[in-house]
């Protein structure tokens, strides 16, 4: 049996566009391709660099994300956790639907944090 565990950040039940400033996260558990539960945890406060191992510590194998900047991918590598940035904002079912059927559509990055002045993020 195959299992993953998704986490994507949420805010007002669809994706949220900005990683680190979501009001939760739905952890969703899929096993041998069909998704099993989907559970609503509350981030702790936002500090550079918490996330990653807070979301490890649930378990989870990946993590789908409209914008993150590459600092925050290098430190979900670091928990062996696959990162995909540029999910549309749709609610996580979909979202995990689509990727399960290898049909998400993944943009750009939204947030790219490499150069200050070009971050338009407003967080």
């Amino acid at each position: 049996m195959s299992k993953t565990i998704i986490a994507i950040p949420m805010e007002n039940g669809v994706l949220c566009a900005h990683f680190g400033h979501c009001e939760y996260f739905s952890v969703v558990t899929v096993e041998d391709g069909k998704i099993v539960t989907i559970k609503e945890l509350s981030p702790p406060e936002h500090v550079p660099g918490l996330y990653p191992r807070w979301v490890a510590s649930h378990g989870v194998t990946d993590v789908i994300a409209g914008g993150m900047g590459q600092k925050a991918i290098n430190l979900f590598h670091e928990q062996d956790i696959n990162v995909f940035v540029g999910a549309p904002q749709k609610e996580a079912t979909a979202i995990v639907e689509d990727f399960l059927a290898d049909k998400l559509q993944l943009e750009a990055n939204y947030c790219n944090h490499t150069d200050a002045k070009e971050h338009r993020c407003q967080h």
